[in-house]
């Protein structure tokens, strides 16, 4: 009888082994799989929920890639979810394999899912870690270090894993006299042992049973009366739950994504578990792969001597072997001279790693998510763990059809891509980035999304329409689902959106609301153009929208005070903006009027006055001459000094370069400015510091040229002849013409 494993024989001569272990634990794994070998079971009872065990089969499929997770979710209500994670290096895992290519029968024997979720299973907290304790009687402060040290990398055969499986279950059980047990882990290991007790009645010799080490004693030996347990059992909450297989990643097997079984090192212990031989050597040339793939000059000799560091530290603090703080020592010392920015890029690639699981097609799952997997599959997006960059060509057919699939899952909020900004130089709208990332909750997020449709166009589309039904939404949230109803391709959609933006625009009486709207409204027009879509309702809203901004214009100016009038003056520039980028004849002209109307009205303040006389200048509506003659004007009439500088910030404010092209109009304000007394001076200095501060360097270096070179009267800058006729010779040369 192999040495380590507590055994059990019933009055039948059945034999019960019982194997403490750490979750995703490599060295707990391999010595599990060794008893495994040894004691041969007929049956193995595993950690986990016990109603997910028709789904222990899809465990043996060649297309079961680890990391993966059992995921159960409300039936109804899939927000409310749980998973239970597996590596290749997790002892429940080595379970499951080992049953299904032994001819065993493999069972999960925790509380069921339905109990979980129905809130009966709450994790409780304990007085300290155990394990800590075990550490700290070891002279050791970090727990994940110790167990790395004497379990994990204590030997490269597994025979000392598997030698410790009693000495953790005796320390576990003195531990469980000082330390209380909770409600949660009270039902929890009461329906262990009754899974154990049904497993026997069904007539198996051998049952093997793997949890985690803090469980073991309370299933070693005698179980006890079956009453007692149904007892602790009797009365608990369920749900109906639905569950089934879904990719994982290293990185939430991470304690630092909040992981209450987590783990500190995954992809470290991922290598524990999968290399042949030499795990330091071949740990640290992984290593050195990573720096080189940032251009650092990583040779062979810093492998080598690393090695030799890891090695001597291992010696020196009597250890078996290397574990993942000699290496960590030397990969700082040797290899990142010291520099934690460097290793820290180690940490995160290799020590914790980004490795996306995968499961089989025939996995259980919601209709919504298999037509996701077919369309990524058609449109050779692949799902990963890392984050990666998608530049898109809308020019390019299949780009087009991307951008659609993503922004369709963007609107049922599956956050598998995110957009960004582009690495590529392009000022136009025919491109698209996107960072693409798959994560574990993308799978509950399909489940969430399914109950709008069972493919991901229609579920975005039924999406769509119910928002656009909520009573009250108003008409900037209308617009905004009209641009992601068009940048998805969501025609059914679009028509609700723009009968909805329709009705409420014509109750909507605040102009501000529809000036805010119509920018957003002109941008999906553009993308309209772009994507190759004919929009003729779009364009009459957007047509729509722009008259009753005109009509209600001269009402929304009146009486509007300072602070007032700088929002609006923001609203005004947006939506010349959006205007003229249109670029259409009768509605620029309808503007252009209605702006036309109001410059001339002794009510409307002297900041949006000066803005729609410089926007109708840069139209070519009012010539220069009348815009320097209007600016004159402001500037002599009889309004205070303040109000003055407030038509002058509305003229040129958020851009000098009509004052440097125009030495006119820069003539009036120098010498308006020169004129006014000390206290007039002192009271529009704030508001002018803030027009002419807010433009570029080279144009407040230039426009001060100007006015110290010229004084401000008219008087042109003096020019040096002499470099003059040289720079224009170089000039010549370069374009190959006589000089």
């Amino acid at each position: 009888m192999p040495r380590g494993h507590r055994v059990t024989v019933t009055a039948t001569g059945q034999q019960v082994r019982v194997f403490g272990i750490r979750h995703h634990g490599p060295g707990s794994a391999r010595a599990v799989r060794h008893a495994l070998e040894d004691f041969a079971p007929d049956v193995v009872l595993i950690e986990g929920p016990s109603d997910a065990d028709p789904l222990v089969m899809l465990a043996a499929s060649e297309a079961m890639e680890p990391p993966v997770a059992l995921l159960a979710y409300a039936t109804g209500e899939p927000s409310t979810a749980a998973f239970w994670p597996f590596a290749v290096f997790s002892p429940e895992w080595q379970a499951l394999t080992w049953a299904a290519s032994n001819g065993a029968q493999a069972r999960f024997c925790d509380l069921p899912a339905f109990n979980v979720l129905a809130g009966e299973a709450t994790q409780t907290a304990r007085d300290g870690d155990p394990l800590a304790r075990l550490a700290a009687a070891a002279g050791h402060d970090d727990t994940e270090r110790w167990w790395d040290s004497v379990i994990e990398s204590g030997s490269d055969t597994g025979s000392s894993g598997s030698d410790s499986f009693e000495a953790i279950a005796e320390a576990m059980a003195a531990l469980r006299e000082s330390v209380p047990i909770d409600e949660e882990t009270a039902h929890r290991e009461a329906y262990m042992r009754q899974v154990l007790r049904r497993t026997l009645k069904g007539g198996a010799q051998r049952v093997a049973v793997v949890c985690g080490a803090w469980h073991a004693p309370a299933l070693v030996g005698r179980l006890g009366p079956a009453t007692a347990d149904a007892r602790i059992l009797k009365g608990m909450a369920k749900v109906k739950t639905s569950l089934t297989w879904v990719p994982w990643t290293h990185s939430r097997l991470a304690s630092a994504s909040g992981y209450g079984a987590g783990i500190t090192s995954p992809g470290w212990y991922h290598h524990l578990f999968t290399a042949p031989d030499e795990m330091i050597t071949r740990w640290l040339t992984k290593v050195a792969r990573v720096l080189r793939s940032e251009d650092l000059p990583i040779s062979s000799a810093h492998v080598i001597e690393a090695v030799r560091l890891a090695d001597t530290l291992a010696a020196i603090r009597s250890r078996p072997l290397a574990g993942l703080s000699e290496v960590t020592e030397a990969t700082r010392s040797v290899m990142c001279d010291g520099n934690d920015v460097l290793l820290d890029l180690v940490t995160r690639r290799l020590v914790v790693g980004e490795a996306l699981g995968a499961v089989p097609e025939e996995t259980p799952t919601v209709p919504l998510d298999a037509d996701l997997r077919a369309r990524a599959k058609t449109l050779r997006l692949k799902q990963q763990a890392g984050a990666k960059n998608l530049d898109l060509d809308l020019r390019r057919t299949i780009d087009v059809e991307r951008s659609h699939f993503l922004h369709r899952l963007a609107v049922l909020g599956i956050d598998w891509a995110v957009p960004v900004d582009s690495d590529v130089r392009s000022t136009g709208t025919f491109r698209e980035t996107w960072s693409l990332q798959w994560k574990p909750e993308c799978a509950v997020s399909v489940i969430e999304a399914s109950l709008w449709g069972t493919t991901v166009a229609v579920a975005a589309a039924m999406k769509i329409g119910s928002t656009v039904r909520q009573p009250g939404i108003g008409l900037a949230e209308l617009i905004e689902l009209l641009e992601r109803s068009l940048l998805a391709d969501l025609p059914e959609a679009l028509t609700d959106v723009l009968a909805a933006i329709s009705s409420v625009a014509a109750l909507d009486n605040d102009v501000a609301h529809l000036m805010v709207a119509l920018p957003a409204l002109t941008r999906t027009l553009r993308y309209g153009d772009v994507r190759g879509t004919d929009l003729p309702a779009l364009t009459e809203v957007g047509d729509g929208l722009l008259i009753r901004i005109c009509t209600g214009l001269g009402i929304a100016v009146t009486g509007l005070g300072d602070d007032g009038a700088e929002e609006f003056r923001e609203l005004l520039d947006k939506v010349h903006a959006a205007v003229m980028t249109r670029d259409d004849v009768a509605a620029s002209a309808r503007w252009l009027n209605a702006l036309s109307g109001l410059i001339d009205r002794g009510d409307v303040n002297g900041i949006l006055v000066g803005r729609m006389v410089r926007l109708l200048r840069d139209a070519g509506v009012i010539p220069e001459v009348e815009a320097a003659e209007r600016l004159s004007r402001a500037l002599s009439i009889g309004s205070t000094p303040v109000d003055k500088a407030g038509w002058v910030d509305g003229f040129i404010g958020g851009g000098g370069l009509v004052l440097i092209h125009d030495r006119q109009l820069l003539t009036l304000i120098d010498d308006w400015v020169r004129r006014l007394r000390e206290q007039d001076f002192i009271d529009t200095l704030p508001l002018l510091r803030r027009t002419f501060g807010a433009f570029e360097p080279g144009e407040r270096r230039a426009i001060g040229q100007a006015v110290r070179g010229g004084r401000g009267t008219g008087r042109q800058v003096e020019t040096d002849v002499i470099r003059g006729r040289a720079a224009m010779t170089v000039v010549a040369d370069i374009l190959g013409v006589s000089g």
